[in-house]
């Protein structure tokens, strides 16, 4: 018995020395990545990487003259071959499990997107909670050298200023790795990603540009890039993108006008959406039919009208409510006519409902789509009129 014992107990001393860390790295070996920018190179890819530089970034610490990033940039045959050059020329180990956006350039997105993500899908340390967007115009190293006031880090910037803007504007849209790859391979919904423009050009790029009250380079969201399996198509300006998030019920907050009766406009806050989209197959057609029920206040009155009778509130109602659904339409039309894919996810609403219809339609679905029959309701509440009841606007005496 007591041989057992001790043949367990050195068992178990044997195995404390296989315990720990066996990969660890420490952190001063690390190069914090937390934007990357994929561009087309003459041969394979070329990669930017944005690098923390800690000592700028750590509050009440500051050299006054270096930036907070350090751009490094690398090409390769591949993803990975580029990030791993980059050695050649960055004191660290490129670091990429606090990544907070990646940025593909318009060139390289017109050829397809599928094959430079496959090593962000497969390396084990890269978290999938990161943002993809679509350099508009440029590249994606154009968008990444720029930087921005407020948020030291401009990838930072376009994380979090992506993120609000999803969640009280509405024209944008929050995609993220996994989310991308499944509609890649969706059969019945392409996808898209929201588009990032340069403005100012390459004075964004000194740190002079922070130290401006009204700096002269900046990182600005303009609407969706629209995507062909993973080829990107073309783009949906500011007031589709609105439209397309309305349909994939994406809309949590946003704010738009009312045209008033004698003149003058109104200004509105959605505070709550909810939009419903429903397939059926009618006489062997497939049709979709769109349900959105809204709740607004009144945010700005410039124009005189009482809102203190109910008659008003109605008639604003029902003009919120062609207006939304004017905007909704109008983004499915120009989607059906320019660029004939279904980014709203109905071939998958047709698939849930009638999966043995849709092992037909789905060989041609991007035809199908095109002249799909689709119907939109919208119901539009106004909740709040605001502390005042009526505008201080006063009819001009005549």
């Amino acid at each position: 018995m007591a041989r057992k014992l001790f043949v367990f107990i050195s068992c178990l001393l044997l195995l404390f020395p296989l315990t720990g860390c066996w990969n660890r790295r420490e952190l001063n070996e690390l190069g914090i990545s937390v934007g990357i920018g994929i561009d087309k190179a003459e041969k394979g890819y070329r990669v930017s990487v944005q690098v923390v530089n800690p000592g700028e970034v750590t509050a009440g610490k500051t050299s006054g003259n270096r930036t907070p990033i350090t751009l490094y940039e690398a090409t390769g045959d591949t993803i990975f071959e580029a990030i791993r050059k980059i050695t050649t020329i960055s004191p660290r180990v490129i670091y990429l499990a606090h990544l907070r956006v990646l940025v593909i350039g318009e060139s390289l997105a017109r050829e397809g997107i599928e094959k430079p993500l496959d090593h962000f899908s497969r390396d084990h340390e890269v978290r999938t909670d990161f943002f993809i967007v679509i350099a508009k115009g440029s590249t994606a190293k154009d968008v990444l050298k720029v930087l921005t006031p407020i948020e030291k880090i401009p990838a930072n910037k376009l994380y979090l200023s992506l993120e609000t803007s999803q969640k009280v504007w509405a024209p944008t849209a929050t995609v993220t790795l996994d989310e991308l790859m499944t509609d890649i391979i969706s059969e019945g919904k392409s996808p898209v990603l929201s588009a990032v423009k340069v403005t100012g050009g390459v004075e964004g790029q000194s740190q002079k540009n922070v130290e401006k009250i009204d700096p002269s380079g900046r990182l600005k969201y303009t609407g969706l890039a629209v995507f062909r399996e993973d080829k990107l198509i073309g783009w949906l300006n500011e007031k589709e993108s609105k439209g397309y998030s309305y349909i994939r019920d994406k809309v949590r907050n946003t704010v738009g006008t009312l045209v008033c009766p004698e003149g003058g406009k109104i200004g509105v806050e959605v505070t709550r959406s909810k939009t419903q989209v429903t397939g059926k197959m009618n006489n062997g057609k497939p049709q979709i039919n769109i349900e959105i029920r809204m709740e607004e206040n009144i945010g700005e009155v410039e124009c005189q009208i009482d809102l203190t009778k109910r008659k008003t509130i109605e008639d604003l109602e029902k003009s919120a409510e062609q207006k939304v659904a004017a905007i909704m339409l109008g983004t499915i039309h120009k989607v059906q006519k320019s660029f004939k894919v279904d980014i709203f996810g109905f071939g998958e609403e047709i698939h849930r409902v009638d999966p043995t219809a849709w092992k037909t339609l789905k060989q041609n679905w991007d035809e199908q789509f095109t002249h799909l029959d689709i119907n939109v309701k919208a119901d539009v509440q106004i909740r709040r009129i605001g502390t005042v009841s009526n505008s201080f606007h006063k009819k001009e005496e005549e």
